[in-house]
Order: C-alpha cells, then sequence, then structure tokens
C-alpha cells in the first residue's frame, strides 16, 4: 500500500519492507475498519502498520522510523478511526504535516478508510478559503489535518478547540521542523490536554525532535523500520556530467531524449528554476507542470488533480512542494540539481522505487554539485552509473534526426506531391535557407499545438468559455441588447414591417426628424464600424494587464507567458511596456494559446490578454 493511499496489489511472496506476515484479520479492528480498508483495496498490511497499529490501539506513545512509501499514514490513521467515538461533532485528533499537498493527501486517505465510520476530516492548510475552513470545524469535524502555520491561526482566533482531543500525530516531523514550524507545533501541542497519545513519523530525530519527545510523549515506545537515509534499494542511481559547450537546460532536454521516461518528478532547488524548467519543457514537447511556492492554491490542487489521475508526464518542483507527494509507479526522478544536503538526495529518489518497484534516479552534475555527489558515495556508499550527454556534434545530429522523423511521420497522412517543383525551386534560390527555416517553425509550431488540443480534449473537462463570452456585465447587456435589434431586424424584413424600414442604412444620428416615435424605435441602430486597424508588421497586438508598475522584465516576462501558453517562445515577436499595461506583438501562430492563459496568475496578479478594443 501506498503511503497516501494508492492501492497496490501485495506481491506474491511477501517483500521484508513491504509486507508483513500478518494480515489485518489479525489485528483486532471493528467491522466498519475492516471494510474500509476492504474497499481500499489493501490485502495485507506493511510491516509499519503491522507494528505501530497494535501499540497504537493500546494508547502507547509512538516514535516511528520507517522510509518513504511504506504506508505511514495508515498506521496511525488506521488506530485513529478505531480509537475515536463516532459523531461526537467536536476536534478529537490533530494531524500535522508540513506541506498542503501532505495535508490533503493524509486527509483524503483517513477519510477513506473511515467511510463506514460516522467521523468526519477537515483539511485545514494555507493558502485555501479560511470560511470553508471555518464552516468545516463549525460542522464538527471529529479529525483535523493540516499545516502547523494555518492550525495555529484557527486556534489564535478562536475557531479551533483542541481541549477534548484525545490523539495527536506529527507527520514527517523532521521536515515539518525543518522548515522552521518548531515555534507553532510546540504552541499547538500546548493546547492539547494531559493524558493525550503522541505519536511522532520521523525519518530522523534531530534535536528539536528530541526536544519534543522529552516535553510532549510519555514513556513513547521506538519503531524503528528503516530509515530514508540508510538505504536506495531497488533505485538505478544515474548520472550525466553537463556540458558546457550549451545551457543547462538543453542538457536536461538531451538526458530525457536518451532515457525516454514515461514519467518523472524533476526537482530544482529554486523557484526561479522549476519556472525555466518547465517553459523549456514545454516548448520541447514535453508535458510538463510547474510546483512550487509560488503557485496560487487553486492551481496547486489543479496540479495535484492531473498527477492523481495519471495525466500529467512530468512535474517539475521544489523540495517543500513536492514533500509528501505520491504518483502511482513513478518511474523516474530528475535531479536537475543535486541538493546542497545529501539527505535530501534520499527524500527525492524515495519518491520512485516504492512498494518493492524498480525506480531510476537520473542527476545532471556540474561545478559545485560534486561535492554533495562526493558525500552521497561515501557517506551512503551509492554507486553512481555515468552515462554521457551527445557532444554538441552528436547532438545536432540527434535534434535534426528526431525532426525529420516527426516531418515524416505527418507526411504519411497528406498529400504533398504537387509542391515538389516549389521546394526544389525555393533549394535553388540564394534564400531559401532562410524560407525553408521559416517552413519549418511554422510546421512544428503548429504540428505540436495540433496535438496538444488534441491530447486536451481527451484528458480535460471542456473549457471555460472564450474571452468574449466572459466579459463584465455591463459588455455582456450591451451585447445583448444589440442581439435583441439584430433579432429584431431579421423579423421585420420577413413582413410587412420591411416598408417601415428606410431604403438606405442611414446612421441613428442622421435619421429623418419627421420619422413617427414609434418607428424609430422599431428601426434597427446599426453601431458606426470600427475603423479597420493598420496591419503591424511585428505580428498580432494583444493587450495585457502588466505593466511598468509589476517591475516587470521584458525577456523575462516573454518567457512566463509562452511557457504558460505552451508555445515557442520566439512566437512572441516583441513586447512594449507600459504604465500598467503591456502590448505584445505576437506571430498568429501564438494568439489563441496566449489568450487562453487568462485567468493564470503571475506572482500573485491574475493575468488577463485579449486583443485591443479596435478604435470607433
Amino acid at each position: 500500500m501506498s503511503e497516501e493511499g494508492t492501492p497496490n496489489p501485495a506481491p506474491e511472496s511477501p517483500v521484508s519492507d513491504y509486507v508483513a506476515d500478518v494480515a489485518f484479520e489479525d489485528l483486532a479492528l471493528s467491522e466498519p475498519v475492516r471494510r474500509g480498508i476492504h474497499d481500499r483495496g489493501y490485502l495485507h498490511p506493511t510491516p509499519v502498520q503491522a507494528r505501530a497499529i497494535p501499540r497504537a490501539l493500546a494508547g502507547k506513545d509512538l516514535i516511528v522510523r520507517s522510509k518513504t512509501g511504506t504506508g505511514k499514514t495508515a498506521a496511525f490513521g488506521i488506530p485513529m478511526l478505531e480509537l475515536l467515538p463516532a459523531a461526537a461533532r467536536k476536534p478529537l485528533a490533530i494531524v500535522l504535516c508540513p506541506t498542503r499537498e501532505l495535508a490533503m493527501q493524509v486527509a483524503e486517505e483517513i477519510a477513506s478508510l473511515g467511510k463506514h465510520k460516522d467521523l468526519q476530516v477537515a483539511a485545514i492548510y494555507g493558502g485555501a478559503s479560511m470560511k470553508q475552513q471555518i464552516d468545516a470545524l463549525e460542522q464538527g469535524a471529529e479529525i483535523i489535518v493540516g499545516t502547523p502555520g494555518r492550525v495555529y491561526d484557527h486556534i489564535r482566533r478562536r475557531n479551533l478547540d483542541l481541549s477534548h482531543a484525545q490523539m495527536a500525530v506529527l507527520d514527517e516531523a523532521d521536515e515539518m521542523l525543518n522548515q522552521g514550524f518548531f515555534e507553532e507545533v510546540t504552541r499547538i501541542l500546548e493546547h492539547l490536554p494531559d493524558g493525550r497519545q503522541m505519536m511522532l513519523f520521523s525519518a530522523t530525530v534531530p534535536p528539536d525532535i528530541d526536544r519534543l519527545i522529552r516535553r510532549f510523549c510519555k514513556d513513547p515506545e521506538q519503531i524503528l523500520i528503516s530509515g530514508d537515509d540508510m538505504t536506495v534499494e531497488g533505485i538505478e542511481n544515474v548520472i550525466y556530467y553537463t556540458v558546457d559547450a550549451y545551457p543547462k537546460p538543453r542538457n536536461l532536454i538531451y538526458a530525457l531524449e536518451l532515457e525516454q521516461p514515461e514519467n518523472a518528478i524533476v526537482f530544482c532547488n529554486t523557484r526561479d528554476d522549476t519556472s525555466l524548467v518547465t517553459a523549456v519543457l514545454n516548448r520541447n514537447g514535453f508535458d510538463a507542470e510547474v510546483l512550487n511556492g509560488d503557485l496560487p492554491q487553486v492551481e496547486r490542487e489543479r496540479v495535484m488533480g492531473r498527477i492523481k489521475k495519471g495525466e500529467l508526464a512530468f512535474l517539475v518542483a521544489t523540495d517543500i512542494a513536492a514533500r509528501g507527494i505520491d504518483i502511482s509507479d513513478l518511474g523516474h526522478v530528475i535531479n536537475y540539481s543535486l541538493p546542497e544536503d545529501p539527505a535530501v538526495y534520499l527524500h527525492r529518489v524515495g519518491r520512485t522505487g516504492r512498494m518493492s518497484k524498480k525506480g531510476v534516479a537520473i542527476s545532471l552534475i556540474g561545478g559545485r554539485e560534486l561535492v554533495t555527489l562526493t558525500a552521497l558515495e561515501k557517506r551512503y556508499g551509492i554507486k553512481f552509473e555515468e552515462r554521457k550527454l551527445p557532444t554538441p556534434e552528436e547532438a545536432r545530429k540527434q535534434w535534426a534526426n528526431k525532426h525529420i522523423a516527426e516531418i515524416k511521420e505527418a507526411s504519411k497522412n497528406s498529400v504533398w506531391e504537387a509542391m515538389a517543383p516549389l521546394a526544389e525551386d525555393i533549394q535553388a534560390r540564394p534564400d531559401g535557407e532562410q524560407i525553408f527555416a521559416f517552413l519549418l517553425r511554422y510546421f512544428f509550431t503548429h504540428h505540436r499545438m495540433d496535438r496538444a488540443a488534441q491530447a486536451r480534449e481527451t484528458t480535460e473537462a471542456p473549457r471555460e468559455a472564450p474571452r468574449e463570452e466572459r466579459r463584465p456585465e455591463r459588455d455582456r447587456g450591451e451585447r445583448g441588447r444589440r442581439e435583441d435589434r439584430d433579432r429584431r431586424h431579421d423579423r421585420s424584413e420577413r413582413g410587412p414591417k420591411a416598408e417601415r424600414e428606410p431604403k438606405a442604412a442611414t446612421p441613428a444620428a442622421e435619421a429623418p426628424a419627421e420619422a413617427a416615435p414609434a418607428e424609430a424605435a422599431m428601426a434597427p441602430k446599426p453601431e458606426p464600424k470600427p475603423e479597420p486597424e493598420q496591419a503591424d508588421p511585428r505580428g498580432t497586438r494583444l493587450w495585457v494587464n502588466l505593466g511598468q508598475a509589476d517591475k516587470l522584465d521584458e525577456a523575462a516576462l516573454a518567457e512566463q507567458l509562452a511557457g504558460l501558453a505552451k508555445i515557442e517562445r520566439p512566437l512572441i515577436r516583441a513586447a512594449e511596456i507600459r504604465g500598467t499595461h503591456t502590448y505584445l506583438f505576437v506571430d498568429p501562430a501564438g494568439v489563441d494559446a496566449l489568450i487562453g492563459v487568462s485567468g493564470q496568475e503571475r506572482e500573485g496578479k491574475k493575468v488577463r490578454i485579449e486583443r485591443p478594443r479596435p478604435k470607433r
């Protein structure tokens, strides 16, 4: 069973870290809890569950160390569901997690396991609606799962009362304290009554964890299954030394083309790197989404939804954002940069090779990363297989072969022979190379956009209404009145009333003064035609609600918008940054994709992109 609850069939032969030699029926669980376990598809407990559940049911405080992917969530979730009384409608248990994503997943897992018992679970985390969380608390959730900052905020506002709590769990306790949550965790635990049960799940026991144990636990039992920092069994560790002849993102693209993973988490050390890598992957035809601390909660949940549905091939994330994320059958973890702390490498690669399955960890190595690499080899005894990236000459040949194959595949369903004479003529011209380069760029841009659109049609819900259908109510009302007039005009042409219409179209301002009031009211009032906008040689002009006040950098803005729209960066040909807005000049091939970006956020501000309204 995966930690976050994705059912996996038990192997035919037990594997020491993943399948215990007992059954759930041997753990003295009630019928509602057993039904929830059965519905999740779990056949056998893992060792950490087999050892922790009986001790937790006996009311013991626990300190549990077990490596990633061994079923820790159910190890504390099952006894929690078993021990808490149903329908109490007040907080009886608190689970603290280091990240929003882990909190959501733990809440979903516990709720699923306990669906046959009348217990409510509330997820409390930052970035989400405070009102919805208050409503969930007022409805009487018995189990609260959340991040320390938001949980303490609710306590401080007196929305959350833990005076009746019977259990408290710190999940990924070492990571939580590494992120600076020691004070919040301490303050939350101080609101718990004496005699409550404590369980800490942690890969390591640093000094801060030891202080919490001494202060809040009573004679805790330690359960040591394995530590994340002890082994990377079942994982193939591969390194590529970066080639300085081309940029680092290009190194990543060549490594992916050599390895051809079906899916992967790409780990970056900084948020800026996650945005850059995601944009580069999308421009090169890889389906990638970013997950970092800058992403609004709505977007984070959308990305997590794609992950859970198996719709996303590449997740580009920082360590904090990806903590606790479980992707079923994740084949690869890719380190765009090695972490400065070697122990973090073990947490990263633990995302793959879960539940006794095989996995591959690929790392790009260069510069200061050699220090981390040496520590991993000496301290943890990890053996890395070195593979080589192509030289610039090999890379160019590989790049050409890939694109030629793509063209040949597309040409199978096309009739192109009639263009062969034109191709010969172009080839003979002095500027033939330039013309062919433009045609190739045009082909690949549209070909990949078509493929992306086809993929969205098969995997996504219907898209939001086009921009012109989502204008403010005032605009829609005006348009509605115009449409009503148009319909009346259509009806007037089908009967005697047509005789009342003027023989020539006359603007309302020039209507004859002697016209009867009723006839004047009935006559359509055509709007003045907009003056045609002069074509700009730089491309189609788009208006963006970002300007100098947003501290824009032209190159960075173009890079970010191209990444959000999943188009080639050169399609954004120029940008004129004004005080409160910017005009983009875009190749027609990228216009619709950029307008589709409207509604997404950039640095906390919703982006609006639309065609400028024509002058009247």
